[in-house]
């Protein structure tokens, strides 16, 4: 798997601008047009791209700017989150379902939830969540990517959830196949040994990692590491674009062109060179 993370919104707009007012300042239009060009000028040069359905889509299909051998993951999940009891729970786009998933043009779909395995099992609101959507989704005929995001809670200290982070990915992953899930797109569990632990978890489910902001040769070893230790690929997002867009419209294709593409082609070779064969 290699997959151009393009559904951003609010952290897009942050990439967007250093402006003292922040995101607020960049309009929805604003967005839907650098959207159109990490499109353009990057996304059309990947396997595949994941776009949101609330700024991205239907435009970019619509408006022929996505290539037709480029494939479309529609994002279900709305920015931000509710918290519940301590807990994180991800809310969906209104009104986009696996169905309207397929008529914006999709191939895949991909749902964002937040999970701590050490508080939430099969049982729990976020399992059921899973289980109904990936069902929802295979009655549809649509590929489901799961990802799967862990975090502190109240009370915990940062040392505390940094030595339980490597479980909590392999956890969250664990109770994902266990739902259902035939995909996973999960954050880097810290180490090789965390990665081989997250492959045993996933139990022949592939897994993509995430880049999580980090920069772009950072991803890069994280990518061959997991990669060698059973990982499936990659999903970046702001490691590829983000010092592309802060910058004017008039100069996205020179930066998307000059520096997001070379950085897309090193990240296809780590990929394919851990590939089985190569």
């Amino acid at each position: 798997m290699l997959i151009v993370a393009a559904d951003q919104r609010n952290g897009m707009k942050a990439a967007m601008t250093d402006a003292p007012d922040g995101p607020g300042s960049i309009s929805k239009d604003e967005l839907a047009a650098a959207k159109a060009d990490l499109v353009r000028h990057l996304g059309n040069y990947a396997p595949a791209i994941l776009l949101d359905p609330e700024v991205a889509l239907p435009a970019v299909v619509d408006d022929g700017v996505l290539a037709r051998d480029t494939a479309l993951v529609v994002g279900l999940d709305a920015s931000g989150y509710e918290n519940v009891d301590g807990l994180r729970y991800t809310k969906f786009v209104e009104g986009v379902t696996p169905k309207r998933a397929r008529e914006l043009g999709g191939d895949v779909g991909k749902m964002l939830w937040y999970v701590r395995p050490d508080k939430q099992d099969a049982a729990s609101r976020v399992a059921r969540e899973m289980r109904e959507l990936i069902s929802a989704c295979s009655e549809e005929g649509l590929l489901l990517i799961v990802e799967i995001l862990t975090y502190r809670v109240e009370g915990e200290t940062e040392e505390e959830y940094a030595d339980a982070f490597p479980g909590l990915v392999a956890g969250g992953a664990k109770l994902a196949v266990e739902c259902g899930a035939k995909v996973l797109k999960l954050q880097y569990p810290g180490s090789a040994e965390g990665c081989v632990a997250v492959t045993a978890a996933a139990d022949g489910a592939p897994w993509a990692v995430l880049s999580a902001g980090v920069d772009h040769s950072t991803f890069l070893g994280q990518v061959g590491t997991a990669m060698a230790n059973g990982a499936g690929g990659a999903m970046a997002g702001r490691s590829l674009w983000k010092d592309s867009l802060s910058v004017s419209a008039d100069l996205r294709e020179e930066y998307l062109t000059k520096r997001a593409q070379p950085r897309l082609s090193e990240l296809r070779e780590v990929v394919d060179g851990m590939l089985p064969g190569r």
